[in-house]
């Protein structure tokens, strides 16, 4: 037998496609490569951004082998000769380790290091490792659809695949397409604290903590681009990235979306207010918070009384560079104003002095952000009773809905760019995703007319779209219509309906379909005053049952036809609003759903 460590590699392309690389180029080169004492090693760089990865491989037999190996062609060849008796087996364990630059100085002896260790510990140790991270996983993020099996499977796959994707050092992220999809080069997005992070949040707040650990990992990097755009001072978190370099090579629907500094912030005070973690605020996410918060005081201007965002694009990338985004600036109140309350927090707990020693906030500074936040321009048509998703949104033409073919492939395959942005047609969610965000903004009615407004005219040609379109239609009451968006969503991969999963998994809505069950369905709501339960149960099911963690409370939430039953895993209580009311959860406790 024959095994082979191939350094020759080259990544899919497609010129027709945005989605991955346009160009069948090298990225990666084998700088040496070595073969001795039954160890391969392959050590190769990264042709633009020069890190260094190393690859080291050994094979362990059972019986006595004659193991030759070569090295030809940025490969290593390694042959295995056995003797099997019949009747008898024999085995091969093929051990493998990567190491790279961005984690060790040294990748070439750090990768050996490891290998030696991994083969002296064998394979039933790994495999016993496994088995018992897995066991802790499943443990605490169960989740359960009675009346439908087939989702169950897709629900379980779902979160397998955001585990094994998740970068777990703080040094790594989640590729917007997993572990191993190619689309989009593997390269980190908003995608993680919006749609994946909750996942990990509310079941895996170690996890969690960790890949908000990545962006705290690359706020040097962050700074240096806020400069490199013209601000004096913050952070500027780039639009797509791995190493903290901006890789967005189209500035409209790249790094004019600012709104990605707003997720990061949202994404860390969400994560505090669900686990109660002090400690990493005053580690980590507080200064985050505050750096971004520069960026938007220093991006926006006071005009006639209120405090406007120019030429910025939002989560809807159908519209580019425009005035007010709505998604953008409800995201830089929201960052500006927890930015204050954490300044307070600090200044009543005594730890201001070490927060200024770090980045030199001062309380000028702070009163600007209050005055900001408050002063928040919020685009409103009072005649429509919506919110539009900018100033220049509601003056532009209709694109016919009805010339679009089902399954055809996104808009942006077919038009120029900028033909689209001179319409009201959305790619997908922003002004119903900051609904759903930001739910207390607005009154319901406006609320209600948006969705329906930007219904009519959103394509869901991304991925992001339907699991927030599900989420809204719950929390309106259209239970039917949620479901069915939700449907949608929760197939995405298994039906490949968006005709694109040969380049990866659609990881966001992934992360996405379980919101849709925890803030859809169930109508859970993590705010400042507390945890907000409204569920609602779709027909076709029979029950929903899962498990999430609160402020260290283990909970098992399970809703059927006629009960809401929460009930403590561990024996921490909690607080709850169901329906509105609050329930002090110390043992159990059941409610009637109501219809």
């Amino acid at each position: 037998m024959e095994s082979i460590q191939s350094g020759d590699v080259y990544n899919y392309f497609n010129k027709r496609d945005s989605r991955v690389a346009g160009e069948k180029r090298l990225h990666i080169s084998v700088k040496t490569s070595e073969a001795s004492e039954g160890i391969g090693l392959l050590v190769s760089e990264t042709v633009n951004s020069h890190l260094e990865a190393a690859c080291a491989v050994k094979h362990i037999c059972s019986e006595p082998a004659v193991m030759t190996q070569a090295c030809k062609d940025k490969c290593i060849i390694t042959a295995i000769e056995l003797s099997i008796k019949e009747g008898t087996w024999s085995s091969v364990e093929k051990y493998s380790v990567i190491c790279d630059s961005l984690r060790y100085a040294n990748v070439r002896e750090k990768a050996l290091d490891f290998l030696n260790q991994a083969i002296v510990l064998k394979a039933s140790y790994w495999h016993q490792k496994q088995e018992q991270f897995l066991e802790s996983f499943w443990s605490q993020c169960g989740i359960e659809i009675g009346g439908d099996e087939e989702l169950n499977l897709s629900l379980h796959f779902n979160q397998y695949c955001l585990l094994q994707s998740a970068g777990l050092d703080g040094v790594s992220n989640i590729g917007a397409k997993g572990l191993s999809g190619e689309g989009y080069e593997g390269h980190y997005f908003w995608d993680t604290e919006m749609y994946m992070l909750p996942f990990f949040s509310l079941t895996q707040p170690g996890c969690a903590k960790k890949l908000l650990g990545y962006r705290y990992h690359i706020l040097e990097q962050a700074r240096e681009n806020a400069i490199r755009l013209g601000h004096s001072k913050g952070a500027l978190f780039p639009w797509r990235t791995i190493n903290g370099k901006e890789c967005s090579y189209y500035y409209p629907s790249g790094g004019a979306q600012y709104h990605i500094i707003g997720d990061i912030a949202y994404g860390i005070i969400q994560y505090y207010l669900i686990t109660g973690d002090w400690d990493y605020m005053t580690e980590q996410g507080a200064e985050i918070v505050l750096e971004t918060a520069r960026i938007w005081y220093d991006l926006g201007n006071f005009y006639k009384g209120k405090f406007h965002i120019h030429s910025v694009t939002g989560p809807d990338e159908y519209t580019c560079v425009v005035n007010n985004n709505y998604y953008t600036n409800l995201s830089a109140k929201y960052n500006l104003t927890w930015a204050r309350k954490l300044y307070e927090q600090f200044k009543q707990k005594g730890q201001l002095e070490t927060l200024q020693k770090k980045i030199g906030i001062t309380e000028e500074e702070i009163r600007g952000f209050a005055k900001a936040a408050e002063a928040m321009y919020l685009p409103y048509d009072k005649e429509l009773d919506i919110n539009p998703q900018d100033d220049s949104f509601l003056s532009k033409k209709w694109w016919d809905m009805d010339s679009i073919t089902e399954g055809a492939g996104p808009l942006m395959h077919k038009n120029f760019l900028y033909h689209i942005y001179r319409f009201q047609v959305c790619k997908q969610a922003d002004t119903v995703l900051a609904h759903f965000l930001f739910e207390d903004e607005q009154k319901l009615s406006t609320k209600r007319n948006s969705f329906d407004y930007y219904e009519r005219i959103t394509t869901h040609d991304s991925s992001l779209s339907r699991c927030v379109f599900s989420i809204m239609a719950a929390k309106l009451g259209e239970k039917e219509k949620a479901y069915q968006y939700f449907d949608f969503s929760s197939k995405i991969d298994i039906n490949n309906s968006q005709k694109n999963t040969k380049d990866g998994i659609h990881t966001a809505n992934m992360g996405g379909t379980y919101m849709a069950i925890v803030y859809g369905f169930l109508g859970l709501r993590i705010k400042e005053d507390g945890f907000f339960l409204n569920p609602l149960l779709p027909d076709e099911w029979d029950s929903i049952c899962l498990d999430i963690c609160l402020r260290g409370s283990k909970i098992k939430i399970c809703i059927d036809k006629k009960i809401c039953r929460i009930a403590l895993v561990n024996k921490k209580p909690v607080d709850l609003y169901i329906y509105g009311k609050e329930y002090h959860v110390r043992d159990e406790t059941t409610i009637e759903m109501r219809k």
